[in-house]
């Protein structure tokens, strides 16, 4: 986090909570300082004349005024590198693992890890050559990183011809590369948390992320470089569908933050993540995944910071042409931490109490997503950044998609924090706190959750799904809707005393929600739903809306249509590997059914 800077030392002037006042001190906006005799590390947040405020990433019991503050001279930084996959970290990029062996399961104060492992050595193998112009985001090599390719690029602000680079094991701090202007390049950098990464060029999104969750995948999709919001109320299934989302997400890297969620939530998470199986590679899906764990009961300023670590390793991997996913599990909590550094600041507080800035700071933190052509991947250097080389790289583009969950209190949407949120993201999936009591799950409220990416995605699914899937989902959307609105006269005359039709809009739409929207994230089989079965099982259920309207304009019995048997063999398909031939005998045996219906005179 930064050495000592020689100088003089400030002293504690006023200590409130996680917030101390220090004076004599030289320093700068958001530099951080070790506070005190045990080095505690904080951040600089405020100056106001000769007085330094400084937000504390730990707990400030037993410190008293007149203790030394030390400026580090540098801001917040994270160490990015070979060894970030399957690691876990805290708000501030301190391996749990790494302290919990320094001092058991509960960390101490002024405890102080590498974010990166500086024993562990690393095969290097360079792909510039000597003689070679290199720049900020050019590729220098790869290295093997847990089954993925890490590519090592040159750090931002930095160019020049290469005078050497070797081929080898190194450490994250050996040198690899030397420049013939005198720098030193290695296999670790480190960025400002509070910082975007800048790219060459933002691109907008043309590709689904694809979750292997029905509802989301067809109802309400989320683009690559896309940003969505889960907002639910407790009990609803947030922290599940996060992980199913982590588990499942078409994406190369995971980046989930547990954001000041229970203790025993981040243990479901950190004990159940090693067991899983990459679908993709065979893999363990830790390989792929970095977590980062604060919980509830760690100190609230970390908590702030933590959201601004998993974004910048989000943007480290994205660099590197890779598609990740960062969840952050959940923002609500985040607020309330920026809420209370807010208060003990005694600032003007802005609606509910947050800090006015409360909207800015989340539009910042989601405009960090997107998909990106990386620096270094277009280039007018045609000597050294030919089509060919580009393609090689694999680094033409990469993309941040960001899934923020939100807890309102009491599930109230209009509070800041969600209403915040849905300013700036283009796909709102509202938990609804009464499907969970019915323990229907994914507890998404189909009526009031929405995507703005259907037009944008509709001809990739057009050409990779089917030619009809945007008119699938419509009819789907279509019958759902018609169902609430029957449901309040069903409420008031019941479902016989409906015409005919209407009954089997009730039926097809229970089909719908029963069959296709629930999905059972402890099966097997049916925690993963690929896009051709959850096309499959639109249509199968669409042929029977089509079939049974038919039949009943033909004259037949809405009782005998709606005891047809075959229809109730739809809700095994979920549960089956090989649903393809099993559609079929169900759409023969349906259409026999319906072929022997009599008409009803």
């Amino acid at each position: 986090m930064g050495e000592i800077v020689s100088g003089k030392a400030g002293k504690i002037y006023r200590i409130t909570g996680p917030v101390v006042v220090a004076k004599g001190l030289s320093t700068k906006m958001y530099d951080v300082v070790r506070v005190g005799n045990e080095n505690i590390m904080g951040e600089v947040i405020q100056i106001i004349e000769e007085h330094t405020v400084i937000q504390v990433y730990e707990d400030t019991s037993g410190i008293k005024p007149g203790e030394p503050v030390v400026n580090t001279g540098q801001p917040l930084l994270v160490e990015l590198g070979p060894g970030l996959l399957a690691s876990i970290y805290d708000g501030i990029q301190r391996p749990l693992p790494v302290l919990k062996e320094k001092m058991g399961d509960f960390i101490k104060r002024g405890v102080d890890a590498p974010g990166l492992d500086r024993k562990k050595k690393w095969e290097f193998r360079p792909t510039a050559s000597k003689g070679q112009f290199v720049q900020q985001g050019d590729l220098l090599g790869e290295v093997e990183e847990m089954g993925i390719k890490h590519k090592i690029l040159v750090p931002y602000g930095m160019s020049g011809k290469i005078l050497e680079i070797s081929k080898g094991k190194f450490s994250v701090e050996e040198t690899i590369c030397k420049l013939d202007n005198g720098v030193k390049l290695t296999l670790m950098q480190k960025w400002p948390v509070r910082v975007p990464r800048p790219s060459a060029k933002k691109l907008s999104p043309n590709t689904p992320l694809l979750t292997g969750q029905r509802i989301f995948d067809a109802l309400f999709p989320i683009a690559r470089g896309g940003v969505a919001a889960i907002p639910g109320p407790f009990g609803a299934g947030k922290s599940v569908t996060q992980q199913q989302l982590a588990k499942w997400a078409d994406a190369d890297i995971i980046v989930y933050i547990g954001c000041g969620e229970r203790g025993n939530e981040m243990t479901e998470v950190l004990t159940e993540f090693p067991h899983l199986t990459d679908p993709k590679s065979g893999n363990p899906l830790m390989n792929r995944t970095v977590l980062i764990a604060n919980t509830s009961n760690m100190p609230v300023a970390a908590r702030e910071a933590s959201i601004y670590s998993g974004i910048t390793i989000a943007e480290y991997y994205r660099d590197m042409g890779y598609s990740v996913a960062l969840m952050a599990d959940s923002t609500s909590r985040w607020a309330e931490a920026m809420r209370e550094i807010s208060s003990r600041l005694e600032e003007m507080p802005g609606e509910e109490g947050y800090p006015a800035y409360l909207s800015t700071r989340l539009a910042e933190f989601y405009e960090r997503a997107g998909r990106v052509i990386p620096l270094g991947a277009e280039s007018g250097n045609k000597e050294h950044r030919e089509t060919e080389q580009k393609k090689e790289r694999g680094r033409v583009e990469g993309s941040v998609s960001v899934i923020g969950a939100i807890s309102p209190p009491g599930g109230d949407f209009s509070e800041p924090v969600t209403q915040g949120t849905l300013r700036v993201t283009k796909v709102f999936w509202a938990l609804d706190a009464k499907l969970a009591q019915r323990r229907h799950f994914p507890s998404i409220n189909w009526l009031t959750s929405y995507s703005l990416y259907h037009s944008i995605l509709a001809p990739w699914f057009s050409t990779n799904v089917a030619a009809d899937w945007r008119e699938s989902i419509g009819n789907i959307m279509r019958i759902m809707q018609e169902e609430e609105k029957l449901l309040e006269i069903v409420q008031l005359v019941g479902s016989d005393a409906l015409p005919d039709r209407e009954q089997l809009t009730l039926d097809v739409a229970k089909m719908i929600r029963e069959f296709f929207l629930q999905q059972n994230a402890y099966h097997e089989i049916d925690t993963y739903c690929e896009l051709k079965k959850t096309y499959m099982l639109m249509k199968i259920i669409l042929n029977y809306s089509h079939l049974a309207n038919e039949t009943l304009s033909r004259g037949v019995n809405v009782r005998d249509i709606l005891a047809i048997k075959s229809k109730h063999k739809i809700a095994n398909i979920r549960f089956e590997k090989d649903y393809e031939n099993i559609i079929q005998e169900i759409e023969k045996e349906m259409k026999k059914e319906f072929e022997l219906l009599k008409v009803s005179y």
